[in-house]
């Protein structure tokens, strides 16, 4: 390991550190991810509602007009169930000519069962009479579902095409239905002919003012509801961004740092000298190991090495600092300090350590090499923040850094699975006092490291 990888620190945050043209590629697949999955959700939100509200509907039906033709209009409201399933099936992201098909067969069904005749009637009210019954009000729930699932733009079409058809239909209805016979003239006998109450009355009259006003307050709802609708995207893009950045983020910090990054204004700029425990742990004997297996073989067990120790170091409330090949780097204190740096540094060592004996077990089961791994940790006085221009790491480096590296080398020398020196002891005992943390260790007086002029006492674990 040279100094050189020692004093520049590659750990990097995925948005930053990425080409524009990569990280524009990932943010798109994150963010269509995320698009994806809450059209899936809404559509399942939007069937599920307009289930239920159709078989409301339905008992109502029968509960208000108890006779056999109502089973048209239920058979009506089975298609547009039927057709709800359909179109959760085909929606998608994007653009769907059959999902927008469906839809369409959706506002068709409506307005076909709402003012076409009924076949089952024998004695039918004059066709009229069907666009005076509100049931225009219905078309309402359709779109308040479809705000779960569609996009901004399907939801104002919802509208246009709602108020085409209901006019279409209307236009239809007067020019090729014959007036009832003796209706119109007798509610002018009745009213006279210039009543205001005469359109009212006259089952013959489609009151077209009423039925013009209908579509337009539908229109201006649909629209409306479209805009918020893409406000509501909007959002829904911003903070699938954030959750993309706070994912990120988590592959390098433990959780309760990810919260204090995510809560403060560019914490990581500030340049800054501070105290840091530093680990690191190495893999002993990778290069003999690693020799002659399958390459995939190889990348698997780094894997679920770098996996075990990850999960460690995160636990212990540290931060990946990089993966060194077969090992890697972890900082205990950064970005902000804490009150246990020092503790948290050696406990999450022990338990590395606890870690790779479950895991040897396992591998003794499958005839498989046990791992054996050096570890080096050290407690002193780093410098922390970004370097780089476009291409920003956050850097720790300082001496602390190479120490903790060289007491990892050590275990070789000494025999040992752990290597800690005397500063990260004593800091460790103010953090916890009364402690005794040289239980289990030996310690070695006056041990040489390679970049300090003077020897230093460090302490190896037993076993």
């Amino acid at each position: 390991m040279t100094d050189s990888a020692l004093i520049s620190p590659k750990t990097k945050f995925s948005g930053l550190f990425q080409e524009p043209e990569a990280a524009q590629a990932a943010e798109s697949q994150y963010v269509l991810a995320a698009l994806e999955n809450h059209k899936r959700q809404g559509l399942e939100l939007a069937v599920r509602a307009r289930w239920i509200a159709m078989a409301i509907f339905a008992v109502f039906l029968v509960i208000v007009h108890p006779r056999f033709e109502v089973i048209y209009y239920i058979f009506i409201m089975a298609l547009i169930c039927l057709n709800g399933w359909f179109i959760q099936r085909a929606g998608r992201v994007g653009r769907s000519r059959v999902e927008l098909l469906l839809i369409f067969i959706d506002l068709f069904l409506m307005t076909l069962g709402m003012v076409g005749p009924n076949p089952l009637i024998a004695d039918a009210l004059p066709l009229a009479m069907q666009y005076r019954f509100d049931n225009f009000i219905y078309f309402f729930v359709i779109l308040a579902a479809g705000t779960m699932a569609y996009s901004w733009r399907t939801v104002i079409a919802i509208g246009v095409w709602t108020m085409a058809m209901w006019m279409v239909g209307l236009g239809i209805s007067i020019w090729f239905t014959t007036p009832t016979p003796g209706l119109t003239e007798a509610a002018v006998a009745a009213f006279g002919a210039d009543s205001d109450l005469l359109q009212f009355f006259d089952p013959n009259d489609y009151m077209v003012s009423l039925r013009v006003q209908e579509v337009i307050v539908f229109l201006i709802v649909a629209i409306t509801l479209g805009v918020s609708v893409r406000r509501t995207n909007a959002l829904l893009l911003d903070n699938a961004g954030l959750e993309r950045e706070r994912a990120n983020l988590s592959r390098y910090f433990s959780p309760n740092v990810v919260d204090q990054l995510s809560q403060n204004d560019e914490p990581l700029k500030q340049v800054r000298i501070q105290n840091v425990a530093v680990l690191f742990i190495d893999i002993i004997g990778f290069t003999r190991l690693a020799a002659g297996r399958d390459p995939h073989q190889v990348i698997a067990l780094l894997r679920g090495f770098h996996g075990r120790m990850e999960r460690e170091v995160f636990r212990h409330n540290g931060t990946l600092d990089k993966y060194l090949g077969d090992g890697l780097m972890a900082t205990f204190g950064t970005p902000l300090a804490g009150d246990q740096d020092a503790n948290n540094a050696l406990e999450c060592a022990l338990a590395m350590q606890e870690s790779l004996a479950i895991w040897n077990r396992e591998r003794r089961r499958l005839g498989e090499p046990e791992i054996k791994a050096g570890i080096g940790i050290h407690f002193g006085e780093t410098l922390l923040g970004d370097i780089g221009a476009n291409r920003l790491e956050y850097a720790v480096i300082g001496t602390a850094v190479n120490v903790a590296a060289r007491l990892e080398e050590m275990t070789r020398r000494l025999q040992t699975p752990l290597v800690m020196s005397d500063a990260l002891r004593l800091q460790a005992q103010q953090e916890m006092p009364g402690s005794d943390l040289t239980q289990g260790f030996i310690c070695h007086s006056d041990q040489e490291v390679r970049g300090l002029d003077e020897t230093i006492k460090v302490w190896a674990k037993t076993g």
